[in-house]
Order: C-alpha cells, then sequence, then structure tokens
C-alpha cells in the first residue's frame, strides 16, 4: 500500500507477513488480554509486518460492541505504531459497516479490512455501490476481502478494477487459490492497489505471481517461519520459497481439520497463549487425531516459533 494516511501524512505500507489475529479467551469466556498481548509479543519479534484484529480469524462477530472497543484500542496502544494495525469491520449491511469503520478510526486504526456482505448475497452492482460508500465515509483505508465460502458471493475481478480507482480502496486479500483468480488479481496490481493472499495454502503462487504479502492465519502460530516464506516468495527466490512452503505445509494441512478458528485456537492453546474454546455456535477442537497430529505439527515446528 503506497498512498498516503490522510490522518497522518506518513506512507503507509501494509504487505508481507500480515497476521489475521485470534482473539485469546479465558476460561470463563472472557477477553484474556495478557495472552493477546502475548501474542502480540510474538508477532512482533517474529518479524510480522501489520496484524489483522477482530477480522474473522478474531470472532468479530462474537464480539460485544466494547470488547471490540477494548481489543482494537489494546492493539493500538500495545504496538505503539511499530507495524500497521487492520481492523476487521465488514458487516452484512453498509450502513453498519461504515458505522464500524468509523469506529475503528476512532480507536486508532491503520485501516479497514472490509469483507463482502455475508449471506445476503449481493449482486456486482451492489457490491460495487457497497466499497465505495465505506471507502467515501469510514474514514479509513479499505482493504477489499473476497471469501466466497465464507460470504456467498464472489467480488468478481472486473468489479475490482473498477474499485481500485478509488482513492480510499487501497487494496484487495484475496482468498480464492485457484490459478485463474491469482492471475487475474495479480492484473490488477498497481502502485496504490495490493494484492494481498489470504490463503495459506496457496499464498506461495500467488506471491511468486506479484501479490505483496499474504494474511495469515498459520503465522499466529509460527510468525517468523512465515516471515521467511513471504520474503523468499516476495524476492521471486523460488527455490527458498518452495522449501519455506514445504516446511510449513504440514501446518497449514493440519490447520484445515475443521473450520477456522477452531484448529488455530488449539494450536495457540498449545503455546500458551490463551483457551482452545472459541464462541459458540464453534466450539472446541475434541481430542482424537486431528487434535493429536495438530500438536505433533506444531512440536516438529517449536524452534521457529518464537513463542515456543
Amino acid at each position: 500500500m503506497r498512498r498516503a494516511d490522510d490522518t497522518t501524512g506518513l506512507a503507509l505500507d501494509i504487505s508481507g507477513s500480515i497476521t489475521a489475529l485470534a482473539t485469546p479467551f479465558a476460561a470463563d469466556g472472557s477477553l484474556d488480554l495478557n495472552a493477546f498481548a502475548r501474542l502480540l509479543d510474538q508477532q512482533l519479534a517474529g518479524g510480522t509486518q501489520a496484524v489483522v484484529v477482530a477480522g474473522s480469524t478474531g470472532e468479530s462477530h462474537f464480539l460485544e460492541h466494547d470488547e471490540y472497543e477494548r481489543l482494537l484500542s489494546f492493539a493500538v496502544k500495545h504496538v505503539n505504531g511499530r507495524i500497521p494495525v487492520i481492523a476487521g469491520t465488514g458487516e452484512a449491511g453498509t450502513a453498519k459497516t461504515i458505522a464500524t469503520t468509523r469506529r475503528a478510526r476512532a480507536l486508532g486504526a491503520d485501516a479497514a479490512l472490509v469483507v463482502a456482505p455475508f449471506y445476503v448475497r449481493p449482486t456486482q452492482e451492489g457490491l460495487r455501490r457497497h466499497f465505495l460508500a465505506v471507502a467515501d465515509e469510514g474514514g479509513l483505508p479499505v482493504i477489499i476481502y473476497n471469501v466466497p465460502p465464507r460470504t456467498g458471493c464472489d467480488i468478481a475481478p472486473e468489479t475490482v478494477a473498477v474499485l481500485r480507482d478509488h482513492p480510499g480502496i487501497v487494496g484487495i486479500k484475496e482468498a480464492r487459490g485457484d490459478a485463474e483468480r491469482i492471475q487475474a488479481i495479480a492484473e490488477l496490481i498497481r502502485a496504490d492497489f495490493v494484492y494481498l493472499s489470504g490463503d495459506d495454502g496457496s499464498a506461495p503462487e500467488a506471491m511468486l505471481a506479484g501479490a505483496a504479502g499474504t494474511i495469515s492465519v498459520v503465522s499466529n502460530l509460527v510468525p517468523e517461519a512465515f516471515r521467511a516464506l513471504c520474503d523468499a516468495a516476495r524476492a521471486g527466490d523460488v527455490g527458498r520459497t518452495k522449501d519455506a512452503a514445504a516446511r510449513l505445509a504440514p501446518l497449514v494441512d493440519a490447520l484445515n481439520c475443521a473450520p477456522n478458528p477452531i484448529p488455530v485456537k488449539a494450536g495457540l492453546a498449545a503455546l500458551g497463549l490463551g483457551s482452545a474454546a472459541p464462541r459458540l455456535p464453534l466450539v472446541a477442537l475434541e481430542p482424537g487425531p486431528a487434535l493429536t497430529r495438530l500438536r505433533e505439527t506444531l512440536a516438529a515446528l517449536a524452534p521457529l516459533a518464537s513463542a515456543a
């Protein structure tokens, strides 16, 4: 991201290894800000270049109004300008998304990650109007987020090509990892509009194709190793990228055993970073082969995990 932040006049660079943070809870289900501080410190020590707070991995839709504010303001203060803090602000309705984006700006966020409206399945024209309205009225630089399996709609590359002309829309997190979509979004890259992968499995291919970085789930657990992957891929070093991706592949695969963020929270619990339990209707990963495999895979990567 190359555009200046209107509030500071400073260039805001959102690229590289970006972690979609999970939200740690205590055993009683309340926010565990002590664990969150340790998670943030782990990310900073591991070389993470930006964080997303209260995105879908962070169970944003399960947070109460005051919890969202406490979590985001805590992250902004704890990070203290060392890396960008991106707030998840997407809602199903445009007016609610604008209001959440304004609130995130007031709390000190640097940018907004705005997922496509979920469940309501808007047309491409509805998507265009939605994102333009948020960019016009929300007060933060907007990163579009396309994740069709979660939202029920797909932001077409043709729509993205129109949206990127708005000065407040600075990039896209594209979670479709098929080769055709990677190439289509890569062709839209400009100095003032970045492509960020939103899929750990296909992130190496996306970055080798020109994506400026990845908003990752697995980097919650192994930030240093994921930073190494991003550095290699962004440098165009195919050999190092393949080696780094092969090292991480078992963990990426293990995290696919249940819907996100169930597995990553089980991994964070193994690292002492909060309870494994998400909030209902999600439930913790049950004891069994999947949990055993996840723990064993994470333990094998422990030397690469800055929290280990």
